[in-house]
């Protein structure tokens, strides 16, 4: 891992939709290393995200295959696509986030998210953090580990911070309007596509400015 500039560059787990933590803290830094050569462990962001649905909390998982059994590098992660798991995360998206005041506004960004074919897991989380920082209005340098190192040296690392069984991470937000708040407390850490469809184009100073420690 190149440690040049250890001011500005973290190394990040690969994350699908990923949260408001994830994206506070990419955002401190200009460049960002994906790590895809761990072994890829199961129940976490980078297979996993969760929203806000009329229901509570719901976790929407994209099926993956270990073709090398629990060794199998994140970078081999292959999508299980003999179920129809686009069909159901977009419907649920969906049904969340309707009538949210940017959803329509927004949504189309992500439809072919939906209704593209990913082999790879790294492929379609690529995707999604490239479609996240363009709706930010924001550049950034993004590469991927080439070895697994289990020191980042100077390397901010961030690869362990995000457990998907804890959504606040240490970190605490003010509210802002939610879909069903007149049902459930506000959710502070949930995806960042349920801070985009109801804040819009006040998600980026809402991720600088509201975040509280």
């Amino acid at each position: 891992m190149n440690s040049a500039n250890p001011v500005c560059q973290a190394i990040f787990p690969s994350a699908y939709f990923p949260s408001l933590a994830y994206l506070s803290e990419l955002l401190k830094f200009d460049s960002i290393e994906i790590e895809i050569h761990e072994s890829f462990p199961k129940q976490t962001i980078r297979n996993r995200c969760t929203i806000l649905s009329a229901n509570g909390l719901l976790n929407l998982t994209v099926p993956v295959v270990k073709i090398h059994g629990n060794k199998t590098k994140t970078c081999d992660i292959e999508i299980f696509n003999n179920e129809p798991w686009q069909l159901k995360h977009f419907r649920a998206i969906e049904s969340a986030y309707k009538s949210s005041p940017f959803f329509d506004h927004y949504i189309h960004f992500f439809e072919r998210i939906f209704h593209q074919k990913y082999d790879n897991l790294i492929d379609l989380n690529e995707e999604i953090l490239q479609i996240i920082l363009g709706r930010l209005k924001l550049k950034k340098t993004i590469s991927f580990t080439t070895t697994f190192e289990k020191e980042s040296g100077n390397i901010v690392d961030h690869r362990s911070t995000f457990n998907t069984k804890s959504l606040s991470y240490g970190l605490h937000y003010k509210p802002y309007n939610q879909v069903f708040s007149d049902r459930f407390a506000f959710q502070s850490n949930v995806s960042f596509l349920d801070l985009l469809f109801n804040e819009g184009p006040n998600a980026l100073l809402y991720l600088q400015m509201n975040r509280k420690y």
